[in-house]
């Protein structure tokens, strides 16, 4: 038995939401009196790899081919789940971002078994096996049965805190050869953003709507993003504009977000729009209608027009620095 934990890497280094993912599993182990195994492909060094051990990873699986640098949902979902056949896995944990939205169905298929996405807690029980979930946009929580012999979970990215574990670092380089008929997705060009903080893995982010009332009025808000070290989103309309750029959007279509901290300025708060930003720990909404729904869901709110209080949030940060 044990609880297999699927890894994604960039540029062969992990990011928070890989620990998260450990720390999680390694509770879940916990709980079963198992394993936790942390499965990562591609090329990791031995150091990036003796990180897992320190979040609780009992043993760390690595698997290595020239041909698997790039992610195919195909091959990858069936070196997965062969991987968990092999090592009697109980429990898969993926996180819930593009990579394991795209894995978890697939494997679900292939192994036979339960899928819960997003879920943000540990098992309210393993014995029936229980989990914790948001529905209907985080306006309500269900508490879902998984009866299937292996349950396969996806982990709200921000949702649980960094544990503190350390294990023996145990590593075993696993030699599995992809099948070539399953590998189709062909890279023949890469653009990397730089000097940007990612939308998906800020802390902090900053975002504007409609309430910003031009794409020429974005100057105070971007300048108050790079003080703060924060990403900088958008609104569905902003984006659909033009004003900003579509990867910016967050909401039920867009991207879907929980940082530490999140600024809506000039955002009146759709339905759509709080399904992609209610996981935040702290939001801090700024508009002028002191009815709009954001402030349902904000733990600080400013009434008053974007145009006058940016510019003042801008200057006290500046003075905060100072200090």
């Amino acid at each position: 038995m044990a609880v297999l934990i699927y890894l994604e890497n960039w540029d062969g280094k992990f990011k928070k939401l890989s620990f998260e993912l450990v720390s999680y599993a390694s509770k879940i182990a916990e709980m079963l009196g198992s394993q936790s195994l942390a499965l990562t492909i591609g090329n990791v060094e031995e150091q990036e790899l003796e990180k897992l051990s320190v979040h609780g990873a009992d043993k760390v699986l690595h698997l290595k081919n020239e041909k698997l640098d790039t992610l195919d949902e195909q091959a990858f979902s069936n070196l997965v789940a062969d991987v968990a056949r092999k090592y009697n896995a109980t429990v898969l944990v993926l996180s819930n971002n593009n990579s394991g939205k795209a894995l978890a169905p697939r494997l679900s298929v292939q192994l036979k078994a339960g899928l819960v996405s997003g879920v943000s807690k540990l098992p309210v029980s393993v014995s029936p096996f229980v989990v914790y979930k948001k529905v209907y946009s985080g306006k309500a929580y269900a508490n879902v049965q998984i009866k299937t012999d292996l349950k396969i979970l996806t982990l709200a990215q921000n949702s649980f805190e960094l544990i503190h574990n350390p294990k023996p670092y145990v590593v075993e380089h696993l030699n599995i050869q992809p099948s070539d008929n399953l590998l189709n997705t062909k890279v023949k060009e890469v653009q990397k953003l730089t000097g940007k903080v990612l939308l998906s893995d800020a802390d902090i982010v900053v975002s504007g709507g409609r309430g910003m009332k031009s794409a020429d009025n974005w100057g105070p808000l971007v300048e108050l993003a790079d003080l703060l070290g924060a990403a900088t989103a958008c609104s569905r309309p902003v984006s659909d504009e033009g004003w900003r750029p579509h990867e910016e959007h967050t909401g039920q279509t867009g991207k879907i977000i929980a940082p530490n901290l999140y600024f809506a300025i000039g955002i009146s708060g759709a339905t759509q729009h709080l399904a992609g930003i209610s996981s935040s720990k702290i939001i801090v909404a700024v508009n002028s209608d002191k009815d709009a729904p954001i402030f349902e869901a904000a733990q600080y709110g400013i009434v008053g027009d974007a145009m006058k209080v940016l510019p003042k949030l801008v200057d006290a940060v500046k003075e905060l620095k100072l200090r």
